[in-house]
């Protein structure tokens, strides 16, 4: 682990979310560092940098989502490339943390795939991580190298509050969100509800009861990621049936797996809002979307660490 003032900063980006990668930059000021990923005929990542990175504080903005193990192989290869052309420090900033849902062992001999990952990614050469909204937060201790963990909550909270609805209510969708809706309502100066469900098998639910007074109100649920949208569309009628007004949706994660476009369009939900730390694919796009960018976070962010300031200060 390297620490201490680097006298330059350069940002790469593999082919997971370069978009993000030069919104970043350029709210930064910088071109994107030259490189090139792609693939050998065998399927093979290739890494090539075309400009020196030796002494250099080097950011590599890449989230592993799908496909998540070439994204995630992409990165620990940069990170090899820059380790063994003497880097200075190596910055993995990774939005969207994949493999985070298995934390820990649910029942018997189960993987627990975020320390796993994260070993690798120390083992490759990372000095630094800089990740946003891991499903859990425990997540940081598995590194032994400085994690910087930003929260989506101030960008969908802006947004929020710009929309200034009335009789509004945050809506948990579950017990484990419970504190991300506080977190939003307590700004907002509204209630929060909870949904109490339960999954009878994987990747479905079945919606118990609803607490709190959610009759005659613009409800808002809050999550840390939408997949196969099957939980939260369900979440969206019940509160419905249970006599909300309206009901939108927002999270910082838009994984969209199997069937969650059609299940969104279908949905009850008036808007769905999501941050923009995986891409979002013009096919996948539906009216009701709605993408906020958070390039402008990262990049202070990452301007804080470069410069040995403090991160905390972006949470108050």
């Amino acid at each position: 682990m390297k620490n201490g003032y680097f006298p330059e900063y350069k940002i790469f980006t593999g082919n997971a979310h370069p978009g993000l990668a030069e919104e970043i930059a350029n709210v930064m000021g910088k071109p994107l560092g030259k490189s090139e990923v792609k693939k050998f005929s065998d399927g093979e990542i290739s890494v090539n940098l075309y400009e020196t990175v030796r002494g250099v504080d080097a950011y590599i903005v890449q989230p592993t989502c799908d496909p998540v193990n070439d994204n995630l192989m992409e990165i620990l290869i940069m990170i090899d490339a820059m380790k063994r052309a003497s880097a200075g420090r190596i910055n993995a900033v990774i939005p969207y943390y994949g493999y985070a849902r298995q934390d820990r062992k649910a029942k018997a001999r189960d993987p627990i795939t975020s320390k796993l990952v994260a070993d690798i990614l120390v083992a490759a050469g990372a000095d630094r991580v800089v990740t946003m909204d891991l499903h859990a937060a425990q997540i940081q201790g598995y590194f032994n190298i400085p994690v910087d963990h930003l929260l989506g909550m101030p960008v969908l909270l802006d947004y929020w509050q710009k929309k200034n609805l009335d009789d509004l209510v945050v809506v948990s969708p579950d017990h484990g969100s419970v504190t991300r809706a506080r977190n939003m309502a307590q700004p907002l100066n509204c209630p929060i509800a909870i949904i109490d469900k339960r999954r009878p098998e994987p990747n479905k639910s079945e919606i118990m009861n609803i607490i709190g007074d959610i009759e005659g109100k613009n409800c808002v649920i809050v999550d840390d990621m939408i997949d196969t949208a099957g939980t939260i569309c369900n979440a969206g009628k019940a509160l419905i049936e249970m006599g909300a007004k309206s009901v939108a949706a927002c999270c910082t994660h838009a994984v969209l797996s199997g069937p969650a476009i059609e299940r969104l369009a279908e949905s009850p939900f008036n808007e769905v809002v999501f941050l923009n730390t995986i891409p979002m694919p013009e096919e996948k796009m539906i009216d009701k979307f709605k993408v906020l960018s958070v390039a402008p976070l990262f990049a202070e962010a990452m301007t804080r660490i470069h410069n040995n300031d403090s991160v905390s200060k972006l949470f108050t």
